[in-house]
């Protein structure tokens, strides 16, 4: 069978536009309509943390969706229905949000149902496409490719933010629904025009291609890759640094208008600048990690123990800025947290694209599955933790910026705790050797504690 040959640059470009779509409908499910629920129409924080946890405990099911692309052999037509379908979940979203004005109950119900397909969208999308890139990249390339692709997903994050945020206000439930629908059917059609003919050119010239992923059933291709050392390891990790990423997802826009007095426009654009943020710390670190200057600038396990560390320290800064509002200036401190965010963020990335290739040949998918399924619980779990602590913290505390104050410092503590487990993996020589991790192996599912299998 003939091979397709490896993605240029022009290619990874384009799958960053999938990025930048799915991006571009995700951020106003997680900030703006979280914000909504909780500031303008008063609803527990615990609501839209329920949503998103649901969304993302719909990912556990990457897994599978993974192995279909390795099975198949084609990541295209999962990555455009998962677009559709997410597409639609983003639509039902805004308008359950908007019904909630109306009648609470049922729009509710309603945000359950687009939740779960927003779930769905993501996970089959996003899955299929880092897959793809996996398979298609060269080794060389694959942690630029991995820095470009998630570069262009922040960059979806800001620029739908900011434009978003200027048409919000002044708000109304129906301009949010005009707003996320327009979003959702630009990011559809760009999606279509980014994956057009991308997995069959170059494939008529190229030497030889193994057989499509094998005929085994998917339970069997989920323990080849579970029974992997660098796998499990490195799954544990990616839990761990996520549910420190995610914790103040769900907190920031409503800490934000409760305690500086920022309206859902401003609130918006204030998420913006946090990813804006993220953005400048992939970017300085994809640069800083390179080949070319790695041995000055140190590894990307440096820069994520780095990362982790400064994350911590934002963090800190938002918890004093709880009692100095309105007058501290919350805009540069977002803006130092995304930074750090993204300075641990794309070194975890990069060493996931580089390992998704390593072990049992055609696993990719399987291995990008179970990682983003790690990551998607994580996510989950963090916002939902995230709503919770802060109504618990409510009610434990005599004024709102304690009780912030609080939730901040602990989820700094759990950067620093994810910066510990970063510390116990060796990134420089992951790829040809079994890391020393015993902390990690504690929690390894299987006995099988030898290499990788071929």
């Amino acid at each position: 069978m003939n091979a397709p040959q490896s993605f240029g640059w022009l290619s990874i470009f384009r799958l960053g536009l999938v990025q930048t779509a799915l991006g571009s409908i995700v951020v106003l499910t997680t900030s703006t309509m979280n914000r909504v629920m909780v500031v303008e129409y008063a609803l527990p924080a615990m609501l839209p943390g329920v949503l998103v946890g649901l969304h993302y405990a719909i990912q556990l099911a990457r897994p599978r969706f993974g192995y279909g692309s390795d099975v198949g052999g084609r990541s295209t037509p999962w990555i455009v229905a998962g677009m559709a379908i997410l597409a639609i979940g983003g639509i039902g979203a805004a308008i359950a949000t908007a019904w909630m004005a109306k009648s609470a109950s049922t729009g509710i119900a309603l945000a359950f149902v687009a939740f779960g397909f927003i779930g769905v969208g993501v996970g089959a999308c996003g899955t299929s496409l880092l897959a793809l890139l996996a398979r298609r990249v060269d080794e060389q390339r694959r942690a630029a490719a991995a820095t470009i692709v998630w570069v262009m997903m922040i960059a979806g994050f800001v620029v739908t933010a900011g434009a978003a945020g200027h048409f919000l206000d002044p708000f109304s439930p129906s301009r949010l629904v005009v707003v996320a629908s327009v979003v959702a059917c630009v990011a559809f059609m760009v999606t279509l025009a980014a994956v057009y003919n991308i997995e069959t050119e170059g494939r008529s010239t190229a030497p030889n291609m193994t057989a499509p992923a094998a005929k085994v059933p998917f339970r069997e291709a989920l323990r080849d890759v579970w029974s992997e050392p660098r796998a499990r390891q490195f799954t544990i990790f990616v839990f761990v640094s996520m549910l420190a990423y995610s914790a103040q997802d769900l907190i920031l826009e409503p800490f934000a208008g409760t305690l500086f007095g920022y309206t859902p426009g401003q609130s918006t654009q204030l998420s913006g600048t946090q990813n804006a943020g993220v953005l400048l710390g992939m970017i300085f670190v994809g640069f800083a990690g390179s080949s070319t200057i790695a041995g000055r600038w140190g590894s990307m396990r440096v820069w994520s123990i780095a990362g982790c560390i400064a994350s911590a320290v934002s963090l800190l800064g938002l918890s004093i800025a709880a009692f100095h509002a309105p007058q501290w200036p919350l805009a540069a401190s977002v803006f130092a947290l995304g930074v750090s965010n993204g300075t641990f963020a794309v070194a975890a990335i990069g060493s996931m694209m580089t390992l998704a290739g390593v072990g049992r040949a055609q696993r990719e998918g399987v291995r990008m599955g179970v990682w983003g399924a790690a990551q998607a619980v994580a996510f989950g779990l963090g916002g939902f933790l995230g709503t919770v602590a802060i109504d618990i913290a409510r009610v434990l505390f005599a004024s709102v910026g304690s009780a912030y104050a609080a939730v901040f410092a602990g989820e700094g503590l759990l950067f620093l705790a994810a910066g510990v487990l970063a510390a116990n993996i060796d990134y420089t020589k992951y790829a040809h050797r079994k890391v020393r991790a015993p902390l990690l192996q504690r929690f390894a599912l299987s006995p099988n504690a030898g290499g990788d299998r071929p």
